[in-house]
């Protein structure tokens, strides 16, 4: 059975939308594409490239073309990108130039595949789609990068009602410019309690 892995930038306040560039996403008028770029350093550069090691991505729609027309020109700054398998939940789409593309039709699908053998599913971006993982439970890590920003618009992580659910915190760092990287794993269902006692 394969992992899925969750991987995201996100602000204080939950924001995931458009972490690398004013032109990744300014859909439903996105004004501030790009709020990573003041908080890199040598510490979050050598998570991200711990992180993205080769392994098959699942990936939503629309990360998929954004990273489609992208990714082919500079693979040079992700090594691997290109060799692994793409798989993509899409309703709409069903081929792409982008070599090693498989598209997915339902939640069915995605299920099969994690049931199957192989590597680790990294999923990056795709919004909609981690939301549609997190209320089904398929989700068994998430790796989040906590940027110390608030945004107060944007699609957000955690939308959309995800399933209680436990998670233990494996791994963590903070980088000089105060992000908070942190592994979390899947750990069982919700305990609750009374403080104090």
């Amino acid at each position: 059975m394969r992992k899925i892995i969750v991987l995201s930038m996100i602000t204080l306040d939950g924001v995931m939308q458009a972490p690398g560039s004013p032109e990744e996403d300014p859909s439903g008028g996105f004004n501030y594409g790009g709020w990573t770029a003041p908080y890199g350093d040598e510490v979050l550069g050598q998570v991200m490239e711990k992180l993205m090691k080769p392994a098959d991505l699942l990936l939503g729609r629309k990360t998929f073309e954004i990273w489609a027309d992208y990714w082919p020109k500079h693979a040079d700054f992700w090594p691997g990108i290109n060799e692994v398998t793409k798989y993509v939940l899409s309703t709409t789409l069903t081929a792409s130039d982008w070599q090693n593309s498989v598209f997915l039709e339902s939640l069915a699908d995605i299920e099969k595949l994690k049931n199957s053998e192989g590597s680790d599913l990294k999923v990056w971006g795709s919004s909609k789609l981690i939301q549609l993982l997190l209320k089904h439970d398929l989700v068994d890590e998430l790796w989040l990068q906590i940027h110390p920003l608030t945004l107060g618009e944007g699609k957000k992580l955690f939308d959309n009602g995800p399933i209680p659910a436990a998670f233990t915190l494996t791994e963590s760092v903070v980088t000089s410019s105060g992000v908070f990287i942190a592994n979390y794993k899947r750990a069982g269902d919700v305990k609750t309690g009374t403080v104090g006692v």
